[in-house]
């Protein structure tokens, strides 16, 4: 049979192994977490501006471009086509 000294000590092994497992798990659902907010937070807005931003600038230039008689913009060209 086990020793009781020995049995002890594999059960003392075992409690510490299942504390780590669950500060593990705790680690990795804290930073999926994180990586999902990052995202939210950062890449999202990011993307609209790409968008956006195009968009702003063709509300500023146009005026612009009927104020001093110029050709239409590069930009109201590529609005035209869709792009």
């Amino acid at each position: 049979m086990i020793d009781p000294e020995l049995l002890a000590k594999l059960e003392e092994i075992a409690a510490k192994a299942d504390k780590a497992y669950q500060a593990a798990e705790s680690t990795r659902k804290y930073l999926f977490w994180t990586g999902v907010v990052t995202v939210a937070l950062i890449v999202l807005p990011l993307i609209g501006l790409v968008f956006a931003i195009p968009q702003f600038i063709n509300s500023y230039v146009n005026p612009l471009n009927a104020a001093t008689g110029n050709t239409p913009s590069t930009f109201s060209t590529l609005n035209s086509l869709g792009l």
